[in-house]
């Protein structure tokens, strides 16, 4: 199958084989680099993962990367995890992810309370944090303090290999999200310092993944 740019743009869909297994190859990346997401029926799973990996030898460089890789990966991406980031008491325009609204589409459910939602703007916004001290490595849901009180929590975080820097997203009023404010993020009884910074930290741009 024809993999270029030309004939499998980025974010489209394709039906392709891998060796005899047929799969739905997306051109997309959870992790912020070029590459595909391949969905098959879970009977071809195991051979699928065979096929690839015997062909990625030949070529040298191959790896299994575990959910803990591919978790800060998304985080320096600054993609949203559904259940963590982005749950049924937030709206998307909280969660930075207003743009995949559309709101000029005909009547769907939800629509109204989403229009209230951006006629009222946004009362908290999930930000990147970087701590300060790039040793310092939090887990989630540890409470944010900014202006000497708790404003909001951590919902993922991680370290950033790419970006070197330890990584936290989290909820804060408006007041205290812009790029460069200062919190605190604790953490087993200590305060630790974080910047809120301007998003995505990894190639902004979006180039690697149109490669």
């Amino acid at each position: 199958d024809d993999l270029s740019n030309e004939a499998f743009p980025y974010y489209s869909a394709r039906s392709i084989a891998v060796g005899e297994v047929p799969v739905t190859a997306l051109r997309l990346s959870y992790v912020g680099e070029l590459g595909w997401e391949l969905y098959c029926s879970s009977e071809f799973g195991a051979r699928l993962f065979t096929l690839l990996w015997e062909a990625g030898e030949r070529i040298g460089g191959v790896v299994v990367a575990g959910r803990a890789a591919f978790d800060t990966l998304r985080l320096e991406k600054g993609y949203r995890l559904w259940g963590t980031d982005v749950t049924a008491e937030d709206d998307p325009y909280e969660a930075g992810l207003g743009f995949a609204v559309r709101l000029k589409k005909p009547e769907f459910l939800g629509r109204d309370a989403l229009l209230a939602a951006k006629e009222r703007g946004p009362r908290r916004r999930l930000v990147c944090l970087t701590l300060d001290d790039p040793a310092v490595v939090v887990m989630g849901k540890e409470p944010i303090i900014a202006g000497g009180e708790v404003a909001g929590y951590v919902t993922s975080a991680g370290f950033g290999y790419s970006v070197n820097r330890s990584l936290a997203y989290g909820y804060l009023p408006p007041d205290h999200a812009e790029p460069g404010a200062s919190v605190e993020i604790e953490y087993f009884g200590e305060r630790y310092p974080a910047t809120v910074a301007r998003e995505p930290l990894f190639d902004p741009d979006g180039a690697r993944l149109r490669a």
